[in-house]
């Protein structure tokens, strides 16, 4: 290769980043938007928001729901839902303190079966959904008694400390100036940006997601990118459960209840679509930061957590209600009080032409891939 071609590809290679970026942005404008507004009305609430120390525990705050909200986002693209990730961090959290404060194991096989057990939940929640044609929102619903039943059952419905240092600076322990758990965050957030943009897999996600038959009849695995997702689901759950037990010095059967609901908050709000095929990481980065700062900022105001639980559900609410009016263009015509030019009915011209020609793209996508 000549001086020539090496600047020339690197002045592409550079393009494409920039372009990226900027889509990305694009993307998310909406939601980065909101993110400002409500850092400025918090600011003006509670002087402390926007200081490093605050800022520095919204950060870390927003770890937890990052890592579930990272699976969650998986399979909601990929048209399904993950009710048990709560309680998976709670199983987790607590099988891995109790195996080395309880069994005396070493950290190294605690930390593995605490995240087998995630592993396996996924996995089985995944063959369930997809061998016996079951919805996930059902399946995982029952596995949310499950994995919250053994956490119970092994503890006995009682924490367990553990002061270790080893075990507890997996979750308090700092690298430099920056605490561990939110290093994990932004290598997470890199592979997932990896993952489902620059693999087949991801690619499989979108399309499964999309449309279902137009990636079975181009060949994509269906049941095993499903199976995968929901155990790739699991897994993060636990992970987070771990580091969590590391951060609370103990296992809590209690700990994780409504985890679930912030992960698909963070999901929605971040503009992945409730009914599959639409969805960015970045947008669920997004949306777990609105999350976690109106959590924050309610405590600081000294808000009662109960009418927090209310605020939480309305944010959710709303954002599921805008989700399934995304392809109505009289949906905000008709609340301000405007009046559409006809009735829309999914399906119907300039919808159905744009749908057609986006499921003849992902067509070929997949069948690029695939050759």
């Amino acid at each position: 290769m000549n001086p020539g071609e090496g600047k020339s590809q690197l002045r592409i290679r550079t393009v494409t980043q920039r372009n990226a970026l900027v889509e990305m942005v694009r993307a998310n404008l909406g939601i980065m938007i909101v993110i400002v507004l409500l850092g400025l009305i918090l600011s003006f609430l509670s002087p402390i928001f926007l200081s490093p120390y605050n800022l520095r525990t919204v950060l870390l705050e927003i770890t937890t729901n990052v890592y579930i909200a990272s699976g969650m986002a998986l399979v909601m693209i990929l048209g399904g839902i993950d009710l048990s990730v709560g309680s998976i961090v709670a199983m987790s959290g607590t099988l891995t303190v109790g195996f080395m404060a309880l069994n005396h194991q070493p950290l190294w096989l605690a930390v593995i079966i605490g995240l087998s057990v995630g592993l396996a939940i996924g996995l089985i929640n995944g063959s369930i959904v997809t061998f016996f044609k079951i919805p996930s929102f059902i399946v995982t619903l029952a596995m949310l008694n499950v994995a919250r039943g053994i956490a119970y059952v092994y503890s006995g419905g009682r924490s367990t400390r553990m002061m270790d240092p080893a075990f507890t600076n997996i979750g308090s322990g700092y690298l430099w100036v920056f605490p561990l758990p939110v290093l994990y965050m932004f290598v997470l957030i890199a592979l997932f940006v990896v993952l489902l943009n620059h693999t087949k897999f991801g690619t499989y996600i979108y399309a499964i997601g999309g449309n279902r038959e137009s990636a079975r009849f181009s060949g994509v695995p269906i049941k095993k990118v499903e199976v995968i997702t929901f155990a790739i689901s699991g897994l993060l759950a636990a992970f987070a459960g771990i580091v969590l037990s590391a951060r609370m010095f103990s296992g809590q059967p209690s700990v994780g209840v409504g985890y679930e609901l912030d992960a698909i908050a963070a999901c929605v709000l971040g503009g992945v679509s409730m009914s599959g095929g639409v969805g960015r990481i970045s947008g669920t980065i997004c949306g777990a930061i609105v999350i976690g700062m109106v959590s924050n900022g309610l405590n600081l105001i000294n808000v009662s957590s109960f009418w927090q639980l209310i605020v939480k559900g309305i944010i959710i609410l709303i954002a599921v209600i805008i989700d399934s009016q995304k392809g109505n263009p009289n949906f905000f015509k008709g609340i301000f009080g405007g009046r559409g030019d006809k009735p829309f009915v999914p399906g119907n011209g300039a919808s159905s032409k744009n749908g057609k020609a986006h499921e003849h793209h992902l067509t070929n996508r997949q069948s690029a891939f695939l050759s």
